[in-house]
């Protein structure tokens, strides 16, 4: 969260093009961390939902790189659609999908 904060910060002081693309990088290394580790906790406890929940976050990934892509072509208004995109994903995935397995992890002995 805070990485999406100093790009929001960036993207509205008018710097993105020499300080944005350090930032996404970082937060995409951070999110790909992220999904390794649920994925990993979800494979150790055999949760049923591990397929479905690996697939949203390879479209995630998916979606971040178009619109890097988009950005590299010259594209300026990418950065500012992707941030209003990862908002509102990581809202929906963090209070909606990362909810539906925690029970089941707790379940099985992991807090």
């Amino acid at each position: 969260m805070d990485c999406l904060s100093q790009l929001h910060v960036v993207l509205m002081s008018g710097r993105m093009n020499e300080a944005a693309a350090p930032l996404i990088d970082h937060l995409v290394s951070v999110a790909q961390e992220h999904f390794a580790t649920e994925e990993r906790l979800m494979e150790s406890t055999r949760f049923p939902g591990l397929d479905d929940h690996r697939a949203k976050h390879q479209a995630l990934s998916k979606r971040v790189a178009e619109f890097i892509a988009r950005h590299e072509k010259g594209d300026k208004a990418a950065y500012s659609q992707f941030m209003y995109f990862l908002r509102g994903w990581i809202t929906r995935h963090m209070q909606k999908e990362d909810h539906e397995y925690a029970p089941w992890l707790a379940e099985h002995g992991i807090r």
